[in-house]
């Protein structure tokens, strides 16, 4: 099973910019959120192995963005391929792969929680950091749930974060967004430093 420090390796070894780096450290932290709370709900064995593993394939979700941006067809197929000539979990690689469904042809429907997941909270983590950066402080800990919920329906505002994507939550976690929001949000608090926030 490959560590956190061995991801974040590959992590860094591919993607520089600093920007990006925190939206895998977004994605990280709200999956390990993610993960304890249906582990919670499920009454799942081991918590802990469970938030390593939803916590690697957010971290490593988009590696490849920045050696692929300027042809999204390669988007996640690049990273899979390098994944997959590691000793790492199938599901890890799954869940990255099927975040590109929609946008990139190859990528499959997302079909259990840690995939759904990984695809619903991606867009979230993004809405959160421009809930943030408009709050007079420009910090985390003023975001609340009401004050992203309020952003919600302004089209205008954070205009790229696909809501539909992470309004999915609903069918497929059982998770109203309100909740989702909850989790994610507390979740990127905790390592708002690491975060620039």
């Amino acid at each position: 099973m490959i560590t956190r420090q061995q991801a974040l390796e590959i992590l860094h070894q591919h993607m520089k910019n600093q920007n990006l780096r925190r939206h895998c450290y977004a994605v990280e932290v709200v999956m390990r959120g993610l993960a304890k709370y249906f582990s919670n709900k499920d009454r799942s064995a081991d918590a802990e192995a469970m938030a390593d593993k939803w916590g690697i394939a957010g971290l490593l979700h988009d590696a490849d963005y920045e050696e692929t941006k300027n042809d999204p067809s390669k988007h996640v197929v690049t990273v899979v391929s390098w994944l997959e000539k590691l000793d790492i979990d199938k599901n890890i690689i799954n869940a990255i792969y099927a975040h590109g469904w929609k946008f990139v042809k190859s990528c499959p429907e997302p079909k259990n929680k840690m995939e759904w997941s990984l695809y619903c909270c991606d867009e979230l983590t993004g809405l959160i950091v421009a809930v943030a950066l408009v709050r007079p402080d420009k910090k985390l800990s003023s975001v609340t749930v009401e004050s992203v919920m309020k952003k919600w329906d302004v089209k205008a505002f954070a205009a790229g974060v696909n809501r539909e994507q992470i309004k999915m939550c609903e069918e497929k976690l059982d998770t109203p967004p309100s909740q989702f929001i909850t989790i994610s949000l507390s979740a990127m608090q905790g390592i708002a430093s690491e975060l620039g926030l």
